[in-house]
């Protein structure tokens, strides 16, 4: 087991996780632990993680790859051979904690199961994402973060109400799963620390989703009352809502309590709407929702959206531009809460990531590398934790169970798998 009180900085120095994820939940989660100093792992198919493929590309650079295995040290390793799992088994017997989003089932049937790791490293903490949780009658199902979406219940409140369901253009369950995960394996060690053992994360992509229908659920028990799409509305809250400027651009206004509604009705020379029954209340807001919303949007669409936010925030009511990255990339606030960081890298010169989410006063995270090109510490990490020697470690690649650094994306000569074959990751 490794030393938690390890000199090196940040609050998980001395702590060792191994990463067998893919995409998205699962590497977010490990790149959690490795901001905050752990030092992550990554196990990859021959092939690379497909997270790699997603999204743009520098050349021959995974932008994607580049952000999410931040911090994180890419070894390739073909765990459905019995040398590749072995090589795996003995890693996870040198970690604090092993993070997985294969299809439940999966990892038992390559002989990496909980009860197969934690035999020789019973301290050992296992957290498992998946898409339906490692029980129930929907374990096995194939699940991403948009499907669980729509399975959740979340999916159906997006978007406007005389439109089909809309979606996010982020991975947003993936990225709450991902929060979720990393909470039980941080409570699963404190635990730990009583007890000497480890346990199983178990985090569900659809129960995270449906985690954010806390409100909704009592609501349709008691009221039987089905929430829908309002668009860019807030349920049962006026005003709180995106008008559009004089500019073409949008601004977020929320006035959501008594004080702040008298603030904004002041700002947009309104007085005369705080005594109005129509809006007197937060209920009778809401009842009269498209009156009060005419009456901010005609003062907002007369306006530049800059000019809006200002006089507002002179008010002291909450308001907000809606944000492009050319806005963020500009924004003086994002630079002083070190929420966009330069970071080296070896091909790109200087790329810009985002920065840690939270802030820690005395032990703060930090970003230490960019991603890496997949199998870049292969070599480094089976001969400085497993010791094996150049010998060894050449059979392992000339037989195909390892392999270096390959080109991020670059597909290998074997198959990639599909969703039917035994080893999907969800």
């Amino acid at each position: 087991m490794t030393d938690p009180h390890s000199t090196t900085r940040g609050p998980l120095a001395g702590y060792r996780v191994l990463e067998l994820c893919s995409t998205i939940a699962g590497p977010a989660c490990t790149r959690l632990f490795a901001d905050f100093g752990a030092e992550v792992i990554k196990v990859e198919p021959p092939q690379g993680d497909p997270a790699r493929a997603l999204g743009f590309r520098d050349g021959d650079v995974s932008l994607t790859g580049v952000a999410l295995m931040r911090n994180k040290r890419s070894t390739i390793i073909d765990i459905k051979t019995p040398e590749g799992a072995k090589l795996v088994r003995e890693l996870a017997a040198t970690c604090d904690i092993v993070v997985e989003n294969f299809r439940p089932g999966t990892l038992e049937r390559l002989g990496l199961g909980y009860e197969d790791l934690s035999r020789d490293n019973p301290g050992l903490v296992m957290v498992r994402i998946s898409g339906y949780g490692q029980t129930g009658p929907y374990r096995h199902k194939g699940g991403y973060g948009a499907i669980c979406e729509a399975f959740g219940g979340i999916r159906h409140l997006i978007g406007d109400p005389d439109r089909p369901p809309a979606r996010v253009a982020v991975p947003v369950t993936d990225y709450v799963t991902a929060v979720y995960a990393a909470f039980g394996a941080m409570m699963a060690l404190l635990e730990r620390e009583r007890s000497g053992r480890g346990q199983v994360v178990d985090a569900a992509l659809y129960e995270a989703a449906f985690s954010m229908m806390d409100s909704a659920v009592p609501t349709y028990d008691k009221l039987k009352l089905v929430p829908s799409r309002l668009g860019t509305r807030l349920p049962a809250m006026a005003p709180n809502n995106l008008y559009p400027a004089s500019d073409g651009t949008y601004v977020l206004i929320a006035a959501n309590s008594q004080a702040v509604y008298e603030r904004l009705a002041c700002a947009i020379e309104r007085t005369d709407i705080i005594q109005d029954p129509r809006f007197a209340t937060i209920r009778a807001r809401w009842d009269n929702v498209d009156a009060l919303d005419a009456i901010i949007g005609d003062w907002v669409g007369a306006q530049d959206a800059k000019d809006v936010e200002s006089a507002l925030e002179a008010a002291g009511v909450p308001v907000s531009r809606v944000y492009t990255l050319p806005d963020i990339f500009e924004d003086a606030h994002y630079r002083e809460r070190d929420m966009l960081l330069d970071v080296p890298h070896p091909v790109l010169g200087d790329v810009v990531l985002p920065g840690i989410v939270p802030k820690l006063s005395a032990t703060p995270g930090e970003v230490r590398w960019a991603g890496t090109e997949a199998g870049s510490d292969t070599r480094a990490v089976l001969a400085e934790l497993l010791a094996l020697d150049e010998g060894a470690l050449d059979a392992l690649e000339r037989s195909g169970v390892i392999a270096t650094a390959i080109a991020d994306g670059r597909p290998s000569d074997g198959p990639t798998p599909t969703p039917t074959e035994e080893d999907p990751r969800r």
